[in-house]
């Protein structure tokens, strides 16, 4: 129990000195362990499961920005949509349809991220540059509540770093793509990448938000099935 305070302060010291915003991922952790965070001044923390983001959002001070970063069903968008900051793994535009069918019955423009595929892993989900396509191009018309802030991906799980930096490398050039293209409810300011083990190499590429759990909250506490 308890987090890495020394690990933290280290990685949000880095993460402000190259100007992008820390999302410490609390999956799986108790709220004493995020509280404990929120006394240090960090207010934004990264869920995967609705149910547990909606049991802690009822606990947890108001002010902290929740955002979802999990895969996300679309039977489960209405119960994060009241609440959520942002929400990172957007893969489809069905999904994004329905974001926006809940966002308006809570009068809310929901910011959002798209995820694209960008690992040679089957387990991993995303957009592939086409789908991008698509959407920027004729998917968002008539969504009036949400927002598409930025893009998301995940890099294979390896240790070979050419394979990450190239991988992030696709991510980032899709988004020079596609940044001045602004309209009502699209604006790439957000690019999203990087976790506990490859956070600093997606920042050398050019990320300007990144996703850190285990390296602040320690190993993952999941129920044995």
């Amino acid at each position: 129990m308890g987090i890495h305070k020394e690990l933290f302060l280290e990685i949000e010291s880095t993460c402000k000195t190259k100007v992008v915003q820390l999302v410490a991922v609390s999956k799986t952790k108790p709220v004493e362990d995020i509280m404990e965070l929120y006394a240090l001044g960090h207010r934004d923390f990264g869920e995967n499961y609705v149910q547990e983001l909606v049991d802690k959002q009822a606990q947890l001070p108001a002010d902290i920005r929740w955002h979802f970063i999990g895969h996300l069903q679309s039977n489960k968008v209405k119960y994060i949509i009241p609440f959520v900051h942002l929400i990172h793994g957007v893969d489809s535009l069905s999904l994004l349809k329905e974001i926006n069918k809940q966002a308006s019955k809570h009068n809310r423009v929901v910011d959002c991220l798209l995820q694209l595929h960008i690992a040679q892993e089957e387990t991993k989900f995303g957009l592939d540059k086409d789908e991008l396509r698509d959407i920027l191009d004729n998917g968002l018309v008539g969504l009036e509540n949400i927002k598409i802030c930025g893009l998301m991906g995940m890099a294979t799980f390896t240790n070979d770093v050419a394979k990450v930096r190239a991988e992030y490398q696709f991510l980032r050039s899709l988004f020079l793509q596609y940044e001045n293209r602004i309209t009502k409810n699209c604006r790439l300011q957000i690019l999203s990448m990087g976790m506990s083990a490859d956070y600093k190499i997606a920042i050398e590429e050019g990320s300007n938000m990144v996703r850190v759990g285990s390296l602040i909250f320690g190993e993952r506490d999941y129920p044995k099935k």
